[in-house]
């Protein structure tokens, strides 16, 4: 279907990664607030090691964002 159509599918790729990249640090973020929450979660909440690996690997993922960010230079 792409071959049809005057759109890069390696720039379709690279769009589509940016995307992902971008979008990925706030939904780890409610993922985290979540799976924290007793209200939604109830008795199986996370232990606490779990919890500081899921918000350092979000930390990471919004820090490599916001680089991205400030390293395009356009």
């Amino acid at each position: 279907m792409i071959n049809f159509t005057k759109l890069d599918p390696i720039k379709a790729l690279v769009w589509a990664a940016i995307i992902n990249g971008v979008t990925a640090a706030p939904v780890m973020c409610f993922m985290m607030l979540m799976a924290s929450d007793p209200k939604i979660i109830g008795k199986r909440r996370l232990p606490v090691y779990l919890k500081g690996v899921g918000w350092t690997a979000t930390l990471i993922m919004a820090l490599a964002s916001i680089a991205m960010f400030l390293t395009s230079g356009k």
